[in-house]
């Protein structure tokens, strides 16, 4: 019985301990990669707060993108990082419940988040004349608090009841991070109800918001075709060509490991898939949203000249 009740204080990730010879290499990997996609997810935020010319509903949303998939890789990324040097690659209990809350939140918030920006395509292209008065600055406020906020709430109850699970041993998640399979099946107790608030609330936002984007772009691929001009259509799809690779990239891999039964789950497919959530996804973006979008790039180049010509200024100050 008290085999049975006892409760591990940590936990063992076993990360990619299948490649023991090509660790420094996924080291590096992973370190340049998290490093380009923080960097270049905050050099739009700061593009997007400096420049008055980016201050539009579409580029509000991106901004929040870019913070939401700063706080999704790091989530788990420097943990991982660090996992790859350590003789005992463990985590607390309550740190591996908190990574799994943060990581889940911010990728339920995401799939909303996206969701609006599919809605915000559709109204600039099929309603044009409308898109001020209906995407206003109160709205965008409104939808932007309503990603985040949604997202947090959904996945709290779940994480508050795997608080209240014991876990008897084994300790050991195959898992590069706290993923909620492979920790519920260490559980001493039944955890069906659990399983089937997650898979509610993937089925939810993921195919919930991917329903919404797919009406979106239907009406928009129907209002596109109509315009005569090649030119006029080649603008239009252009504005929906960022939020489609972001789009296909995140849902393709999140609707792999997280709507279908935990007994049809692959271990090893589940953490390519998930790389691609934590480590690729968050490296394009930044790369999606800036190389493909003229406005972006001539604010980012406002931004560098406007910083280099203040160092310049302090420079001649100091001397």
């Amino acid at each position: 019985m008290k085999n049975q009740t006892r409760r591990v204080s940590e936990f063992i990730l076993l990360g990619f301990s299948g490649a023991k010879r090509f660790e420094l290499l996924l080291f590096t990997s992973f370190f340049i990669t998290y490093t380009i996609a923080l960097v270049g997810n905050f050099l739009i935020l700061t593009v997007v707060w400096c420049e008055n010319s980016l201050h539009s509903p579409m580029y509000m949303f991106i901004a929040n993108l870019s913070l939401l998939e700063a706080l999704y890789t790091t989530t788990v990324i420097p943990k991982m990082l660090a996992d790859f040097f350590s003789q005992r690659k463990s985590i607390s209990f309550n740190s591996c419940i908190f990574q799994a809350y943060l990581y889940f939140s911010a990728g339920s918030s995401e799939f909303f988040l996206l969701a609006v920006m599919s809605f915000d395509r559709y109204v600039a292209i099929c309603n044009p004349l409308r898109y001020a008065a209906i995407m206003n600055t109160h709205l965008c406020i409104h939808l932007i608090a309503v990603s985040w906020m949604s997202g947090f709430l959904a996945v709290m109850l779940p994480a508050i009841l795997i608080l209240q699970l014991s876990f008897c041993g084994p300790n050991i998640i195959d898992h590069f991070f706290c993923d909620v399979g492979p920790l519920l099946k260490l559980s001493c107790f039944e955890t069906k109800i659990i399983e089937l608030m997650n898979f509610a609330n993937a089925a939810f936002f993921l195919l919930g918001s991917l329903l919404v984007t797919g009406v979106s772009y239907m009406y928009i691929i129907v209002t596109v075709v109509k315009i005569s001009s090649a030119k006029g259509r080649q603008k239009a799809f252009s504005t929906c060509a960022s939020h489609l690779m972001v789009v296909t990239l995140f849902y393709g891999s999140s609707i792999f490991i997280y709507v279908q039964p935990q007994e049809n789950h692959s271990l090893n497919g589940n953490k390519v898939a998930s790389i691609l959530n934590t480590v690729v996804t968050p490296l394009l973006n930044p790369f999606i949203y800036s190389l493909r979008n003229k406005k972006v790039k001539e604010a980012l180049e406002c931004v560098v000249k406007r910083i280099t010509g203040q160092l310049t200024c302090l420079r001649i100050w100091n001397l």
